[in-house]
């Protein structure tokens, strides 16, 4: 039980020590380039994500994501009690992985970011990344375990550009990039929206997923 939380709380701060890394990174040498910035960003963090989940999957599943941590105890895969100790440890290893990026690049440990990801289709964005995300591993783990790194690690570097928000799909990884006033940053006035969007994407999959990937089917 330790150690299934210390890969959750270990493996979501590494991921966001590369979100938040590579994107002060990136904007450093892509020279005023958005596009080659965020191209940066895509490919660390899909890249991470491949690695991080082929280490920690077999130790805790590799969640590293309260929405995932949800649609499995919804599902009866993962107990209410330690889906919570998850969402803790999910949580505050996200943080730490924020402050340990800032810490890298030398930039101001404490942070709040100035901006805003604000609107209908931002949220909207958000429900639509996490119900693919969610999908995915849900189909990935039903018909194929082994590809499930590279599966995530694929769907989240191509929803960095096909969604407007590019692709959060994470409560803790949105908690913790409202402390960031980086390229990766989201104000605090923004998050709920991303959290909403967050929770109806990770609902709707759980349903949808549970119908289509039914060992009955």
């Amino acid at each position: 039980m330790i150690r299934r939380h210390a890969a959750e709380g270990l493996g979501t701060a590494w991921l966001l020590a590369v979100v938040v890394g590579s994107g002060i990174m990136a904007e450093r040498l892509a020279g005023g380039n958005v596009a080659i910035a965020l191209l940066g960003n895509t490919l660390a963090t899909g890249a991470a994500l491949y690695g991080l989940i082929t280490i920690f999957g077999p130790i805790s599943g590799a969640h590293f994501n309260p929405a995932v941590s949800l649609v499995f105890a919804l599902r009866r895969e993962l107990a209410w009690g330690e889906a919570a100790g998850f969402v803790a440890v999910q949580v505050l290893g996200a943080v730490l992985g924020v402050w340990a990026a800032h810490a890298m690049f030398e930039e101001p440990i404490w942070q709040v970011s100035a901006k805003l990801r604000d609107g209908p289709a931002q949220v909207f964005s958000e429900a639509i990344a996490t119900f693919g995300l969610i999908v995915t591993i849900l189909g990935a783990v039903r018909f194929r375990p082994e590809a499930t790194p590279a599966a995530v690690g694929l769907y989240i570097t191509a929803a960095y550009w096909f969604t407007a928000s590019t692709s959060f799909a994470n409560p803790a990884v949105t908690l913790a990039r409202s402390l960031s006033d980086s390229f990766a940053g989201i104000a605090p006035a923004s998050a709920p929206g991303f959290l909403l969007g967050q929770a109806a994407g990770a609902l709707a999959a759980w349903l949808v997923g549970g119908w289509l990937f039914s060992k009955r089917a």
